[in-house]
């Protein structure tokens, strides 16, 4: 017994170095059943992506008129996807690159998808020591924990690694990472962006704006389904009401035209 004392404290070592801290929960305007989306929030947490996270990750996902459910109006829209370069169709000699080699490009317009940082698998790899960067579209359904994950894990590269913790060269610590080991090096610094709405550009504020903005891209019909689910709920009140007033109508009735017995069934002769 005693020779597997050693071995159990090592899998034991194991275990607390590698597992995952559940992500503390934080106070989202989208949870419950009446949750919506802040739409400052999610507009900040766009401008976030836009100016940090896009480097390296994609939002294959989402199409530029999309960005619609977040608030911005049809010119802002356009001109956002204006702002993009979208791989060009071939010219009226059917090349796809200019004499320089260059790869032909055409402003965005709204019905594109926002273009990923790379353009391929191996280049992403290439230009990440190894690493793939996920794609962020669905990732807050995706990761347990959603929202509060992908809050945790961005604010959570200041924590040190345990005793004992084998850190490998390119790899950086952070507890809510599967593994604690993770290739992608802290993104967000203080004032990494400037919110045109004067809110303060902390980490805490950076993180919580772009979680935000996560969890619409990976559910923007979320209030379309609470607002159906009220109505729902509100027509079913409404309909067990009348199927009350009309049962207590209908059974009074009958008592007030029954013989003085009170027996509802001498109505038909029985």
């Amino acid at each position: 017994m005693k020779p597997l004392l050693p071995l159990l404290a090592l899998m034991a070592l194991m275990t607390s170095a590698t597992a995952a801290d559940a992500p503390p929960q934080q106070p989202w305007s989208f949870d419950g059943v009446f949750g919506t989306y802040d739409r400052g929030a999610v507009q900040r947490g766009f401008q976030v992506y836009k100016e940090v996270c896009a480097t390296c990750h994609s939002l294959n996902l989402v199409a530029f008129h999309d960005l619609g459910g977040l608030g911005f109006s049809e010119v802002q829209v356009k001109s956002i996807a204006a702002g993009y370069k979208i791989a060009a169709e071939p010219d009226l000699r059917g090349e796809i690159f200019d004499d320089k080699g260059n790869r032909l490009t055409r402003p965005g317009v709204p019905s594109d998808r926002l273009t990923p940082p790379f353009d391929n698998e191996a280049a992403a790899r290439a230009a990440n020591n190894g690493a793939l960067p996920p794609d962020l579209s669905l990732i807050v359904k995706a990761r347990p924990g959603g929202a509060d994950y992908v809050y945790a894990l961005l604010t959570g590269f200041d924590r040190k690694p345990p005793p004992g913790f084998a850190l490998l060269g390119g790899k950086y610590y952070n507890p809510y990472f599967a593994g604690g080991a993770i290739a992608m090096p802290p993104p967000l610094n203080p004032d990494s962006v400037a919110f045109s709405d004067g809110t303060p550009a902390s980490v805490a504020n950076e993180a919580k704006a772009v979680a935000a903005f996560l969890a619409w891209t990976s559910d923007p019909n979320l209030e379309a389904r609470h607002r159906i689910g009220f109505q729902v709920m509100a027509f079913l009140v409404l309909l067990a009401g009348l199927m009350a007033l009309s049962y207590r109508k209908l059974w009074y009735g009958r008592k007030k035209d029954s013989p003085e017995t009170g027996d509802p069934d001498t109505l038909s002769g029985g």
